[in-house]
């Protein structure tokens, strides 16, 4: 009787093995069944099983269209958020964390319009919205956990009416995709703070001290307009970041 392993399993473990050292970090693709058959040289059918048995074993969710994804199997979460570059932010915080395996659910707060514009000193430098404005507060869950709280404010200028738009896509996606807006690059500021449980304006509800990561931003376009500012606190318990120099965008 023959013990040799099929060939979908070999090829299956190996991509878990690359998953548990690391290689792939929850939210990135595994390689795709097109980049299976090159590399290993099998049939399509071969390459589909390796992946639904990379997913049946718990290590990745397939997004349909998408690819596949790896799945945060910590018990103790920490998602980890890349910083330096429009590239590694096209991505929207629901997308990123259903590719991680996880239930998106936002609150808004706030939705308001603000005639004066708005601005901000980020990375040492000063950036100005002129015009009408449209303040986003809102809060950001994955399954029943608030992650993110989340101030954007954005250029109605740029974006006419977009206060009137459901926002399903990221923000990314709708002005690159709704108002053809070119974007150019991103500057970003990150900080650190404790919440209190008393803190005014903490939706975090610990019952005790939360460090919380601060993050401030501006995303401009190629015409030197700024779209967007952002204010945001991530919780400091789930989160972990990295930062890309000299990003290509």
């Amino acid at each position: 009787m023959s013990n040799k392993i099929a060939k979908y399993i070999s090829i299956s473990e190996e991509i878990i093995n690359s998953i548990e050292s690391g290689e792939y970090q929850p939210g990135e693709k595994v390689p795709s069944e097109t980049e299976i058959i090159s590399t290993y040289k099998v049939s399509n059918t071969t390459a589909r099983k390796s992946l639904l048995e990379i997913e049946l074993k718990g290590w990745a969710i397939r997004i349909k269209g998408k690819g596949t994804f790896v799945l945060n199997r910590s018990e103790d979460v920490h998602l980890t958020r890349t910083l330096g570059s429009i590239y590694t932010t096209r991505e929207g915080f629901d997308e990123k964390l259903i590719m991680e395996g996880f239930k998106p659910r936002n609150v808004i707060l706030e939705k308001e319009v603000i005639n004066a514009g708005i601005s901000a000193e980020i990375s040492g430098h000063h950036y100005i919205i002129e015009g009408k404005v449209v303040r986003i507060h809102r809060l950001r869950y994955a399954d029943d956990i608030l992650m993110k709280d989340e101030t954007r404010y954005i250029s109605l200028t740029k974006c006419p009416k977009i206060n009137m738009l459901e926002s399903t896509k990221s923000f990314f996606a709708i002005y690159e995709q709704v108002y053809s807006l070119e974007l150019e690059g991103i500057k970003q500021t990150l900080s650190t703070t404790i919440f209190n449980p008393d803190t005014t304006g903490n939706y975090f509800e610990s019952a005790i001290p939360l460090p919380v990561f601060i993050l401030d931003s501006a995303v401009f376009c190629k015409d030197g307009a700024v779209v967007e500012i952002e204010k945001s606190f991530y919780r400091g318990d789930k989160y972990k970041f990295s930062v890309i120099s000299n990003p290509e965008i």
